[in-house]
Formats: C-alpha cells, structure tokens, sequence
C-alpha cells in the first residue's frame, strides 16, 4: 500500500491571512486522518509564513499517525517581530525536541516559494551524511529530498539515509503539458528502480494531483506521497474528508 501524507502547509497559509486561530491546524490534522490519510507532513520555513512552530508541537501532542517534518536542516535560529508568533528555532533544533516519525531534509532558500530541486550530494553529501546519522541517532527516519537522477540517488544511498522523496515537478508539469512525458516518465521509473536497488524506502512528492497521481502510482517500490497544495486546491471545490478519499482511490487504495 502506498501512505497518504497530507501536507498542511496550505491550511496554515489560510489560517495566517488573519489574525485568527481558524483553520485549526490539529482539528484539520485530525480531518485529515479520519478521512483515511495514513500521515500528517509539515514543513515549517523560517519566515514561518504557514505552518509555525506552534504548529510543530500542538500537532506532535496529538498525532498518533506518521508525523513527517520537512525542511533545510541548514536554517538556524530566527526572530520574529511578531509577538504573538514564536521564535524559530532552527531547523535542526526544532526536529529534535518534537522527534517525528520521519524527517525529510530539503535544501530549500530563504527566496524560493516552494521546494524546486533536490539535493547536490556531490557537494553537500558529507555534511548531509552526518545530519542524517543524527536524526537517525534519535529514532527518526530520515529521507532526502532528491531528482530523478540515478547518479544522485546512488549518492543518497551513501549517505546512509532511510529513504529518498523524488521532487515530481518535471513529471507533474509533462504531465499537464503533454511534452515528452513518456520520456519524463521513465526517468522516474528507472531512478526508483535505483533507489530499490540501493536498499533505499522510496516516497514522492510536488504537484501531484487527481489526474496525475494514478499513473505515478504504478511506479514500483513507491511508499508514500505526500501531497498538500492541490489537495488543499480539491477542499474547496469538494471537501477535505472528499479530497483525501479522492486521493487514496487514486492511489488504488481507496
């Protein structure tokens, strides 16, 4: 079976647009799961322009599913001028005092809107390799955020880490475009193969949607997906406990 990873990150953004507690993000956790979502991700950023430290801890308190925090273990502390919204603590250090399930390392920027690439393990794979010991040191399973790209993935293997999420924007997009997704495709086909080969869990996440998702389901060894911005997108058009069971059907699960 593959798991359902809903990201909340969209409802926190709703609920940041006003100065209000609504949505609450652990009532719509537990929507989520009784819907039949098999895990909670959130990636909380710096900036903490969605889901905020806060967030972190009231759903760590409640949660009884898999809880899966993304983020750029790189980020240190920062303040906040807001002060009805806490300090950032730094990624490293808020992972550790919640210990999750799962930790998904990304190396997103202060400037990016969304995660847009995956790690450069010929560059970064020594430090990378020891934050995973890290976490892993504390019970967490880790996971990298990586591309299609085998020699990347072997890579990732080395690092020792857990798993590996393929960043699925490129098949995402050829998919809504038409352009060469046959090839695209199979780049993701065989860079899972890798992954399996290498001894690696294997999830998947980034704009995959109702119409996409089910061709992206027959990939071997697939675990997880976690998804939240066009589930959040099919909320509104059809309601969250709707959206999550859409979802697990086009997973071949619902």
């Amino acid at each position: 079976m593959i798991a359902l990873s809903v990201n909340l990150n969209k409802i926190a953004l709703i609920r940041n647009s006003r100065d209000t507690t609504n949505p609450n993000i652990p009532q719509h956790a537990q929507m989520c799961i009784d819907a039949g979502a098999n895990g909670i991700t959130v990636h909380p950023r710096p900036d903490q322009r969605h889901i905020r430290v806060t967030d972190c801890f009231d759903l760590a308190s409640m949660l009884h599913v898999e809880f899966n925090i993304e983020g750029n273990p790189m980020t240190g502390p920062r303040k906040t001028e807001r002060s009805d919204v806490e300090d950032y603590p730094g990624f490293m250090a808020l992972v550790k005092e919640i210990r999750p399930t799962q930790c998904t390392l990304v190396p997103d920027g202060d400037g990016q809107l969304t995660s847009d690439h995956g790690f450069d393990l010929k560059q970064d794979g020594e430090q990378v390799a020891r934050l995973v010991q890290e976490l892993q040191s504390l019970g967490i399973r880790t996971s990298l955020f990586m591309d299609p790209d085998p020699q990347q993935i072997r890579l990732a293997a080395q690092t020792g880490t857990d798993r590996v999420e393929l960043y699925t924007e490129t098949y995402a997009r050829a998919f809504r475009t038409g352009d060469d997704l046959e090839h695209v495709f199979q780049q993701f086909v065989r860079a899972a193969e890798v992954a399996v080969d290498e001894g690696l869990g294997l999830n998947a996440g980034h704009d995959l949607d109702l119409n996409n998702l089910p061709r992206f389901a027959t990939i071997a060894g697939l675990r997880e997906v976690s998804i939240g911005h066009h589930l959040t997108v099919d909320a509104i058009r059809i309601g969250l406990a709707d959206a999550v069971a859409a979802y697990q059907r086009a997973l071949g699960t619902g």
